[in-house]
């Protein structure tokens, strides 16, 4: 498999009362596929968020958005595009930032959550400076092994519940 360039293919999910953002690195290949946010199967965002606030499982990406709004918190991702192998984080390359400032200056954004250490390690690049605390988490692709998903759980409940 060799690097592609991308273009991060999906809108951000916000509304003008979101306290929460939470970035992702990329869309995987996955995600792409399926055009919304944590869409391989074994991803367990869905699941993690669904624990933490107590709610079945969304299907759909209505049902994904309605849960996120319900909940004040805006998803989107660190980068507008790059250059990707596959799903591969460690592979990016020539990355282009999403305008985070911008989307902040829209809605009250208070914590920004960072999903997984390259998440973390690209927002600080370019975004440090933001006025805005930030938190980096356990990322909850299935390539995480080593948490559970009730550790993952327990560790972004109280992330969600620092607003």
């Amino acid at each position: 498999m060799k690097k592609e360039r991308f273009i991060h293919p999906f809108e951000p999910v916000w509304d003008a009362d979101c306290e929460i953002l939470v970035l992702g690195t990329f869309p995987s290949v996955k995600s792409r596929e399926n055009a919304f946010y944590y869409g391989h199967p074994q991803n367990r965002f869905w699941r993690v968020l669904a624990g933490v606030y107590g709610e079945r499982l969304p299907q759909s990406v209505p049902e994904k958005k309605e849960m996120l709004l319900q909940y004040h918190i805006a998803l989107w991702d660190v980068l507008e595009s790059c250059e990707i192998e596959g799903s591969s984080d460690g592979s990016i390359a020539r990355a282009v930032p999403n305008d985070i400032a911008g989307l902040l200056a829209r809605c009250p954004v208070r914590h920004v959550l960072l999903n997984g250490k390259t998440a973390e390690k690209l927002y600080l690049r370019y975004w440090a400076a933001l006025p805005v605390r930030h938190t980096a988490l356990p990322s909850t692709s299935p390539a995480n092994a080593a948490w559970t998903l009730e550790r993952l759980t327990e560790e972004w409940k109280k992330a969600m519940e620092d607003r």
